[in-house]
């Protein structure tokens, strides 16, 4: 047996692939795995069903490995439940991590750049040439996650209610209160305010849409986004020439719907790389987390 098995677990959906060499026996998707977004019950269901897909149509019983990168690995029991259901499922050998590790080894295969992820969540990781790792980001949504479809669904509504108190025009609360339903500032208020509350990185691609029909206030919370973002790659690019000692860019990619998806974001993302490090080399293709598991995969199974 020499298939390999690669996990993708982000915020919003689970992808999975079996692979044998170089041919891909199976692709699915299904929902997200992640405890913190969907509940400990729904997560592991979510991975039973994703895993009994992926087995079934490779037509294979068991892999010799598998990698999964997951949004919060690092969390108490995580790992290890993973590991468990994996291990039902006739995996031989396995790791559980961080779903930015796989991203980067997406791009990278297990060389130096640095990944600046900007999808539900946010966060930049670089490796060097020496195999050392910065990061910067990625503190939670609560606590950090700046550039990230979350942060952007967040601060839209603060800023229109900033700009509905200074009686400045903006379509953004309009907006939200037909997506989440509520018929006034007040109810939207509760509902925002409400623990857990709605999900505010579903609101970016209307925050996008109504910046592309010239909101002032969504335009600003999507430069902002921008802005966040480029600042992050050029620490963990600083990082990486202090503490690594690196006289040359390595390349930068990226992954995320924000960047993907907002035409706003990714043109102002580029631009401002291109102004502040005019030589560091940038992927215009958005790297596939799953690749970098199966690679990793494959380097466990050896």
């Amino acid at each position: 047996m020499s298939a390999v098995l690669g996990i993708d677990g982000g915020g919003t959906r689970t992808r999975a692939s079996i692979v044998d060499g170089e041919t891909v026996l199976a692709f699915v998707e299904n929902g997200s795995i992640k405890r913190l977004r969907v509940g400990v019950e729904a997560a592991e269901a979510n991975l039973r069903a994703i895993l009994q897909d992926v087995f079934a149509k490779a037509g294979v019983k068991g892999v010799k490995a598998a990698s999964a990168g997951v949004a919060s690995a690092t969390m108490p029991g995580v790992k290890e439940w993973i590991t468990e259901v994996f291990s039902e499922f006739g995996v031989e050998r396995s790791e559980v991590v961080g779903d930015e590790v796989i991203a980067l080894d997406g791009a990278f295969k297990g060389g130096p750049g640095i990944l600046q992820i900007a999808g539900t969540g946010s966060n930049c990781i670089g490796r060097a040439p020496d195999g050392g790792r910065e990061s910067a980001g990625g503190w939670s949504s609560r606590l950090g996650d700046e550039g990230s479809g979350y942060w952007i669904g967040l601060h839209a509504v603060r800023r229109a209610l900033n700009a509905h108190d200074r009686e400045e025009p903006s379509r953004i609360l309009e907006t939200v209160g037909g997506i989440w339903g509520t018929k006034t500032i007040e109810e939207l208020v509760n509902l925002g305010d409400s623990t857990p509350g709605p999900d505010f990185a579903a609101l970016a691609p209307a925050i996008s849409e109504l910046a592309e029909e010239g909101d002032m206030v969504a335009l600003g919370v999507l430069k902002q986004a921008a802005h966040d973002l480029v600042d992050s790659v050029l620490l963990v690019r600083n990082k990486l020439r202090r503490k690594h000692n690196l006289t040359a860019d390595v390349p930068v990619a990226w992954i995320g719907s924000v960047i993907g998806k907002s035409r706003l974001v990714r043109e102002q993302f580029f631009a401002g790389l291109h102004a502040s490090a005019p030589k560091m080399p940038i992927c215009e293709t958005e790297v596939a987390g799953i690749e970098g598991a199966v690679w990793r995969a494959q380097q466990l199974a050896k």
